[in-house]
C-alpha cells in the first residue's frame, strides 16, 4: 500500500494551483452529487456525503456550490444525470491502470482516455481482464501534527483498521471497505482530525520499475486525472524512493 501513500505526498507537496480551482470544485461537486444520489440529502444520515462535502470544505468550495451538487443528486435540480464508469488498460512495461470516471457523456469519456493511451504508450484492455489485480480498500489520511505515532496506531488497530503507514506528513490508515464508515467515526469520537477518506482500489501485486520508467507511468496517470470527467486513476506501480526523488527534482 505504500505506493499510494508515497504518491498521495508527492501530490499534496505541489498543492493546489488556483488556476486548476475551477476544476476542482468540478470534480468535487461531481463526487457530492454521486454521494447524495445514492444515500440521501441529509450528511448526517449519508456518511459518503458527509465526506465528500468535508473533503469540498476543505478545499475552500463555496457553500452555495455544495448546496446545488447536493440538489442535483437529489433530484431537486436538473443536471444531476452523472453516470459513473470505470475503465481498464494497460500503462507502459504492462503496469495495470484503473480509470474511475463520473460523466454525463460516456462517449466523451472513453475518447478522452484512450487518447491519452495512443499519445503515452499503453493500450485499453477488456473489462474484468484487470479488476481482478486490485482490491477495494478504505482510505483514511490524518494530518500528522502533534499525534503519538504509537497512540495513534493503537487507536486506529482497535477502531479496525488493517494498517496504518506513518509519514513525515501524515497517517495513512487503511481498513475493509465495509469498515471505513465505522472506522472513521471511531477515530472522530476520539477527537482526530479526518483529512481525507475514501475508498481506493489497491493493487494486490505491485510492478518494479526503474525511476525513468516510473516517471513515464506517472506521467500517464497524472495526464488521466487532469481529464474533466475521470474522478479517480488507481495502477499497479510501485514507487520507489529513487523515483521519489527524480519527481520531486523535475
Amino acid at each position: 500500500m505504500s505506493g499510494h501513500s508515497k504518491w498521495s505526498t508527492i501530490k499534496r507537496k505541489k498543492g493546489a494551483e488556483d488556476a486548476k480551482r475551477g476544476k476542482l470544485f468540478t470534480k468535487l461537486a461531481r463526487d457530492i452529487t454521486v454521494a447524495a444520489r445514492h444515500g440521501s440529502g441529509d450528511i448526517n444520515a449519508n456518511p459518503a456525503l458527509r465526506m465528500a462535502v468535508d473533503k469540498a470544505r476543505g478545499a475552500n468550495m463555496p457553500k452555495d456550490n455544495i448546496e446545488r451538487a447536493i440538489k442535483k443528486g437529489t433530484g431537486e435540480l436538473e443536471g444531476g444525470e452523472l453516470e459513473e464508469i470505470t475503465y481498464e488498460a494497460y500503462g507502459p512495461h504492462g503496469v495495470p491502470v484503473l480509470i474511475r470516471c463520473l460523466t454525463d457523456n460516456r462517449n466523451r469519456a472513453l475518447s478522452d482516455v484512450r487518447r491519452i493511451f495512443n499519445k503515452m504508450g499503453g493500450n485499453m484492455a477488456e473489462a474484468g481482464s484487470v479488476s481482478w489485480m486490485f482490491e477495494t480498500k478504505g482510505h483514511i489520511s490524518i494530518e500528522r501534527d502533534k499525534q503519538d505515532p504509537d497512540e495513534l496506531f493503537m487507536q486506529a488497530v482497535e477502531a479496525g483498521a488493517e494498517d496504518v503507514e506513518i509519514g513525515e506528513e501524515s497517517f495513512d490508515i487503511y481498513t475493509a471497505a465495509a469498515d471505513l464508515h465505522a472506522v472513521v467515526s471511531v477515530l472522530e469520537e476520539a477527537g482526530l482530525t479526518i483529512d481525507e477518506a475514501e475508498l481506493l482500489e489497491m493493487p494486490k501485486n505491485e510492478v518494479e520499475l526503474g525511476p525513468d520508467e516510473t516517471i513515464k507511468v506517472m506521467a500517464i496517470v497524472e495526464a488521466l486525472e487532469e481529464l474533466d470527467d475521470v474522478d479517480q486513476v488507481f495502477s499497479g506501480l510501485a514507487i520507489s524512493d529513487e523515483a521519489i526523488a527524480a519527481m520531486e527534482a523535475a
